[in-house]
């Protein structure tokens, strides 16, 4: 029964990473903020999501791997657990900033990963 909750267990960790971004996905990869957004993806694939409303009492936080790419939008989550970020303006160099626009939220990066600098 223990080495059975042991691998149980190992496989729940795996099952937590997420794959490393493509190539074509890196300049996604950093710390995007916004007035009340912050999001992390690293380049190992995972997300760190925190949302925090007007009202003090409504708060949104994810963290978890990201499953795949749709175009530019990107869905995050655990087994059937899945979220779904829409990118509608990807990652681009504006005035000396990286921007990326994501469910109507324009994010700029203020710190980079994987060796891309912002």
């Amino acid at each position: 029964m223990k080495r059975a909750l042991c691998l149980l267990f190992a496989i729940l960790l795996c099952a937590c990473s997420g794959d490393p971004l493509p190539a074509d996905r890196l300049a996604y990869a950093g710390e995007w903020r916004a007035d009340t957004v912050l999001l992390v993806i690293t380049p190992d694939g995972n997300v760190h999501y925190r949302r925090e409303d007007r009202d003090p009492n409504v708060k949104v936080s994810i963290d978890a791997p990201i499953k795949k790419f749709e175009g530019n939008d990107f869905l995050v989550g655990l087994g059937p657990f899945t979220t779904k970020f829409v990118v509608s303006k990807p990652p681009e160099l504006v005035d000396g900033q990286y921007r990326m626009t994501v469910d109507g939220r324009e994010l700029v990066r203020t710190r980079a990963f994987g060796g891309r600098e912002a």
